[in-house]
């Protein structure tokens, strides 16, 4: 259309990353170095990856992680003994981080995927392969657990053999290592089989020029602000730069490793994760970030980002269009739930968001109309009221203005630390917005064996209660020749001359019909309750 009228259109691309590859240039052969290799550990919950890292730096990070699982994707640089360096990326097992291990397999160059000997090749498993081979990531095979009871590696070999992936004991391209991450068995071998399929890649990088790298994971910390996890991937950062990732900017204050020391003196250079303070929010796990020179050049970047990014909202905002108001009629009781997820994590907000969301059905539609790091404030409580949403904080807290608000204006807010049981519980009220189907159970059956016509009462039948047993508060149904010619509800359900609650099977009661008096013998009595059955999803 702009084209007919004479106009050129631009397009401008959601990242605006142009702007900062123009400055980028070629690094020459001469200036590049060797780099370690940046190794991803995945594969399924409780197989083992944590324990094999922790066998590797000989520490113990499980017992800090709620309920056992790691919930954070974490990186580690480790020396062997023979002087060569590996950085280890930890990412979460449980399929809820899917997104988390996605952007794990994309920052790295080596994939290590552990599967315990005494289990088999889970979804999870697979899914951690998928996500490497699609990255075109070499992949190391780690048989865990080959010390407990039933454990059979040869299983596991079998069923990546039948998935494709033959192993070089089968004669395939594979490496692969049985190991025992908790007594350290084979922990060794596993590792020059890394640095063998490391050599094979020729790793390098240039440490003499402006860093870019990737952020791992960033959160608020109450002392010291926005911190953020990163991993350079080429040249050295150094305290005082001016980074850029995503729509956020600042200046290196502090830089830290991983046991929590100063690398003010060295810098971080390629392939070192370092934990970072200065940005001026929390970027998002998995956006690259970069050195910029001037504070103005990047200010400039990350407000157009920002802009960009607001116009994308509103634009993919849905509105309500008399389709859709159509199709919610008829479903008949659609509802809406809506949520505001805070974290400790942005990698953890995000997987947490998008499993929630996966939860929407024909009858419920779930939004997750905000979603930030840090505790929960009194804009969330705000921002809860007047859409009237659900607050859930994972591993996070209200502030106690927030927590006060919350309780004056009824806001809801939930708190959990295991993923697992926030999702059960968004379930858990989805089922509760659900109507309740209505479900009849027949409870007895009666033959009329007599009637009798009295004054203002009418009509009354002498039965015979052939099945079940009727109560005074059911339903009742007048069947004859097999026809429902009638439903209704008792006047009274009598034994002799006694009012009674209920007559039980073979005996005689004489009941009447409310507003109903053509009975004859010979006709069918079938009482009936209705039910609520909750709907599941």
């Amino acid at each position: 259309v702009a084209e007919e009228f004479g106009f050129e259109t631009e397009f401008v691309s959601a990242e605006v990353v142009e702007a900062i590859q123009a400055d980028e240039e070629e690094d020459k052969e001469e200036d590049l170095v060797p780099r370690a290799p940046i190794v991803t550990v995945m594969g399924h919950v409780d197989h083992g990856k944590t324990s094999l890292l922790d066998n590797i730096r000989k520490t113990n990070v499980i017992a800090g992680e709620a309920g056992g699982i790691t919930q954070h994707i974490g990186s580690y640089n480790v020396q062997l003994p023979s002087g060569r360096r590996i950085t280890f990326l930890d990412t979460p097992g449980h399929e809820a981080f899917t997104a988390m291990r996605a952007r794990g397999a994309q920052a790295t160059d080596i994939a290590i995927i552990i599967i315990a000997s005494d289990d088999k090749v889970m979804p999870q498993t697979k899914e951690a392969i998928n996500h490497a081979a699609a990255a075109g990531v070499p992949i190391v095979f780690a048989f865990n657990k080959i010390d407990v009871q039933g454990a059979d590696p040869n299983k596991i070999r079998e069923q990546l053999a039948a998935m494709n992936y033959l192993v070089e004991d089968w004669g395939g391209k594979y490496q692969c290592q049985e190991i025992s991450a908790k007594k350290g068995i084979g922990v060794n071998e596993l590792l020059e089989k890394v640095l063998l399929e490391a050599d094979m890649l020729d790793l390098k990088a240039n440490p003499n020029r402006r860093a870019q790298g990737l952020i791992i994971e960033s959160s608020l910390d109450k002392g010291r602000g926005y911190v953020s996890n990163i991993l350079v991937h080429n040249g050295t950062l150094h305290v005082g730069d001016i980074i850029l990732a995503g729509k956020y900017y600042g200046r290196v204050k502090a830089m830290f490793n991983e046991r929590n020391q100063s690398l003010k003196a060295t810098g971080a250079g390629p392939s070192v994760p370092a934990t970072i303070l200065g940005f001026n929010g929390a970027p998002s796990a998995g956006d690259t970030f970069n050195v910029l020179e001037s504070e103005q050049e990047a200010r400039d970047i990350a407000t157009r980002r920002t802009q960009l990014q607001r116009e994308q909202g509103f634009r993919t905002q849905k509105m309500l269009s008399l389709d859709e108001i159509g199709r919610r009629i008829a479903i008949g009781n659609f509802q809406e739930l809506n949520l505001i997820i805070k974290g400790d994590m942005d990698g953890s907000v995000e997987a947490l968001s998008a499993e929630i969301e996966k939860l929407s059905t024909e009858e419920i539609g779930v939004n997750v109309i905000h979603r930030g790091v840090g505790q929960i404030s009194e804009s969330d409580v705000v921002l809860a009221e007047a859409s009237q949403a659900v607050i859930i904080g994972f591993q996070v807290r209200p502030s106690a203005i927030a927590r006060k608000n919350a309780e004056q204006q009824g806001v809801e807010i939930r708190t959990y630390s295991i993923i697992y049981d926030a999702i059960a519980d968004v379930k858990s009220a989805m089922e509760g917005m659900l109507s309740p189907e209505i479900k009849e159970v027949v409870t007895a059956s009666l033959d009329v064996q007599q009637t009798f016509t009295i004054g203002k009462v009418g009509t009354i039948a002498g039965c015979l209660v052939k099945e079940g047993k009727i109560k005074r508060t059911d339903k009742v149904r007048v069947i004859r020749d097999g026809i429902v010619i009638h439903s209704g509800e008792l006047e009274s359900l009598k034994r002799f001359k006694d009012d009674v609650k209920e007559v039980a099977l073979g005996l005689d009661c004489g009941l009447n019909i409310k507003g109903f008096n053509d009975l004859h013998e010979g006709d069918v009595i079938e009482s009936y309750e209705e039910i609520e059955v909750k709907k599941t999803l």
